[in-house]
């Protein structure tokens, strides 16, 4: 299921001039209220299942791995959250299955299960969190949250410093450069795209480049004649990685990309960024997930734009020092 279908929480509106200070206290409000009214777990008391490769990788970045005691079949990194008990996708969580693991908070990306899976969640008494993510601004309030949720606020800014830092490192390679006009691709039977206001425009935006895809939504649904007649310089193939069908982030295809198995496929062979080469896989799903490592996507977006001479560190964004941000093996359900 596309993300483009997923229901959408408030959102500040688009280019409003607020003050920093205005602006910043408007998102808190938006992620508290995402986030349920629940009091934030006792140290050493939280039991937290994450339900996206996102907020998984997050609640690592900050710290804070050791209270995870579930994840969704989708999330693989760090890797040693394959260790932890599964409960199923997103889309077709096992309440059961979580209710099982006696989480004292259940995180994810909002998604295509909506409203119906925090109700029955906060039935049971079980604290919920599904910020809204589709902004580099949404995912620091959604690492900052986390951060007073599970006390681990001083991993959250540090997650959050990285984020910044690898921002004004890409924004200084890439000023003065032409801007690109580019389209972001997840897939292409049929063709969903990067649309504004979603995090991937925004990403585009930073490392140089103008999204050719001006409307339809954060992933709108094109045709290969509509992409035609946009003819953007450069197409971004994110069509490779881990199945995310169920709705968890952008959708992505299964296995090697699929534009370059498609360039002489009709339609596709008479796109002037087909013909001229200028089809640029994007090698990392960090890209796609709007995490911790989001600062690292941005770099590999701008790579791909502007070429791999461009002067960018490799320095990765998450998780914190500790690899898996003090993942341990899950005590059993129902302690303490």
């Amino acid at each position: 299921m596309p993300r483009a279908a997923l229901p959408h929480g408030a959102a500040l509106p688009h280019g409003a001039a607020l003050p920093r200070r205005a602006a910043l206290a408007a998102l808190a409000a938006v992620a508290l209220a995402a986030c349920g009214r629940r009091a934030p777990a006792a140290q050493g008391g939280a039991r937290v299942v994450s339900l996206s490769p996102s907020t998984t990788e997050a609640v690592c970045a900050i710290g804070a791995g050791a209270a995870l005691v579930g994840r969704s079949r989708h999330c693989d990194y760090p890797p040693e959250v394959l260790r932890l008990p599964s409960v199923g996708g997103y889309a077709d969580p096992s309440i059961e299955a979580i209710i099982a693991l006696s989480p004292t908070l259940v995180v994810g990306a909002r998604g295509p299960a909506g409203p119906a899976l925090e109700e029955a969640l906060r039935g049971h008494g079980i604290a919920t969190c599904f910020p809204e993510t589709e902004s580099l601004a949404q995912i620091e309030e959604m690492l900052a949250e986390l951060g007073r949720r599970l006390d681990a606020a001083p991993g959250a800014e540090q997650a959050i410093a990285r984020i910044r830092a690898r921002r004004q490192e890409v924004e200084q390679a890439v000023k003065g450069r032409p801007r690109v006009r580019v389209a972001l691709l997840f897939d292409t039977s049929p063709i969903f795209a990067a649309g504004p206001g979603s995090f991937a425009d925004e990403l585009i935006r930073l490392a140089g480049g103008e999204n050719a895809i001006a409307r339809g939504g954060a992933y709108p649904s094109i045709s290969v004649e509509h992409l035609l007649a946009l003819d953007p310089d450069v197409l971004l193939d994110g069509t490779a990685g881990v199945d995310g069908a169920d709705g968890v982030d952008p959708p992505r295809a299964q296995g090697a990309p699929r534009l370059a198995m498609l360039r002489d496929a009709p339609g596709w062979r008479s796109l002037r960024a087909v013909r001229e080469g200028r089809v640029r896989p994007l090698r990392t799903d960090v890209v796609l997930r709007p995490g911790p490592r989001i600062g690292d996507g941005l770099a590999a977006v701008a790579r791909a734009l502007h070429g791999d001479a461009l002067s960018l560190s490799d320095a990765a964004a998450a998780p914190a020092p500790g690899g898996g941000g003090g993942l341990a093996p899950p005590s059993p359900a129902g302690a303490p």
